[in-house]
């Protein structure tokens, strides 16, 4: 008698694909980056090209991550690709980077969001306890866990609505802006570069709070195995949206700046909602509505995809054999939700939303990059692979380079709170461990054609 292996359902299409990447990406980060990116870069036109230069480097990663996922066809995203490249401790410290820091951080922050979203409306002359925000986030988490592992296709509906109600709130935004500037309301691009700063460090953590919006292009890879006809749905979906993403981050952040300037833009806790009071008149009342649908689709698809990460791990040994089991009954990875929902809930406890961007964003930056450099090192590696997409050298080439961690020197000395200094102080230890890395990698190869 035969086993029957129970396995998820290949039940994704391109509209679901594309859902889920945009649902990702347009989550908290445009609500919560554009202040940090003002701020850091100084000018108006210094933001808006920050913001430029990162849907660029997002769509080179996503060049790479088009050939690793047709490539390399199992659930699991950047973990597989760099078991597959580098060997396994390299995936098993990135496997457990991602569950204990920048997954479990991410929805900290996009949960945290949504809650600053529907309290603001509700109490808008008041100041906001920490404590219930923090209890409406930790609601979220849990409700939507329940949720993904209810049912899967459920999900991914409710991802396909989510996406056009974002779609819907960025349209907004850049609809007021346009009308705003047909009428006269040019007058901070005018001397737009005004006020730039030079200090390399500030542009690295305005650069950094930029890839913070972009990220989630590559979570798609992570459900591969759960993708209808995967060679053609998957590199489909990454070229409809990230194109789509940054010309609608471009034109958002410059109707942010065109109706609020760039001292708002600094000043303001709930950007969305300030730009709406300002440009939209009556349609105001709309818009936190459509921003806390936003950040709760981005969080629901978020939660779905990163569970297949722990479930691909621990399938492979890398983390406890229960996570890699599925609920019979409804085919979804119920141990690695409820696992990532308890980590989620730890990562509410910090106060500063900037301390929990700064966890996540350093280390996914850092392992990004190890994953486009895995499209390079399995060409030479394992030169026999079928590859059904084959992207030039240059795309991740060129995305290793720019996003590599950066640091520089302030001009000043800020405090030791500062969030700058907290990333300019990883940047130099990343660096300083690159060549060792890359020494280690190398010894990790030789041994395995010394094994063989």
């Amino acid at each position: 008698m035969v086993e029957e292996r129970v396995k998820m359902r290949k039940q994704l299409g391109l509209l679901e694909g594309v859902a889920i990447i945009l649902g990702i990406i347009f989550g908290s980060g445009i609500f919560i980056s554009p202040k940090e990116v003002v701020e850091k870069t100084g000018s108006v036109w210094g933001a808006l090209v920050v913001w430029a230069m990162c849907g660029v480097l997002a769509t080179l990663g996503a060049l790479s991550y088009a050939e690793l996922g047709t490539t390399l066809a199992q659930s699991g995203g950047d973990y597989h690709y760099i078991n597959e490249a580098y060997g396994p401790l390299p995936a098993f410290l990135y496997l457990w980077d991602a569950n204990l820091v920048f997954v479990p951080s991410t929805n900290a922050i996009m949960a945290l969001t949504f809650a600053n979203n529907i309290l603001q409306p509700i109490f808008p002359n008041c100041s906001i306890d920490p404590v219930c925000r923090k209890l409406i986030a930790a609601a979220t988490i849990c409700l939507l866990t329940f949720v993904n592992a209810y049912d899967v296709r459920l999900t991914t509906r409710a991802q396909n609505v989510f996406m056009f109600t974002k779609l819907a709130a960025l349209l907004a935004v850049v609809g007021g802006g346009l009308a705003w500037v047909a009428a006269g309301g040019v007058e901070h691009f005018e001397d737009g570069w005004a006020g730039t700063r030079t200090s390399l460090s500030d542009w690295s953590v305005a650069f950094y709070s930029g890839i913070f919006s972009y990220s989630g292009w590559s979570y798609l890879n992570f459900m591969t195995e759960e993708l209808r006809e995967p060679f053609v749905n998957l590199p489909r979906a990454i070229y409809v949206s990230l194109p789509l993403v940054t010309g609608a981050y471009v034109l958002t952040n410059a109707a942010y700046l065109a109706v609020l300037g760039p001292a708002r833009v600094r000043a303001s806790d709930a950007i969305a909602l300030d730009f709406a009071a300002a440009a939209l008149g009556a349609l105001r009342w709309a818009m936190p509505a459509l921003v806390a649908l936003a950040v709760l689709g981005g969080l629901s698809v978020h939660v779905m995809t990163s569970s297949r990460m722990s479930f691909a791990g621990a399938r492979n040994g890398h983390l406890p054999a229960l996570l890699a089991h599925v609920h019979v009954g409804r085919l979804s990875p119920l141990p690695s939700l409820v696992f990532l929902m308890l980590m989620s809930l730890l990562m509410l406890i910090p106060d500063n939303l900037t301390t929990l961007i700064t966890y996540c964003t350093v280390v996914e930056a850092f392992f990004t990059t190890l994953s486009c450099s895995a499209v390079l090192w399995l060409r030479h590696k394992r030169p026999d692979l079928a590859r059904p997409i084959r992207t030039r050298r240059r795309a991740p080439a060129r995305s290793c380079c720019c996003a590599r961690p950066r640091t520089g020197t302030t001009d000043a000395a800020p405090s030791l709170g500062d969030a700058s200094v907290k990333r300019g102080c990883g940047f130099p230890l990343l660096t300083r461990h690159l060549k060792s890395i890359q020494k280690f990698l190398y010894n990790i190869s030789l041994y395995e054609r010394l094994s063989i």
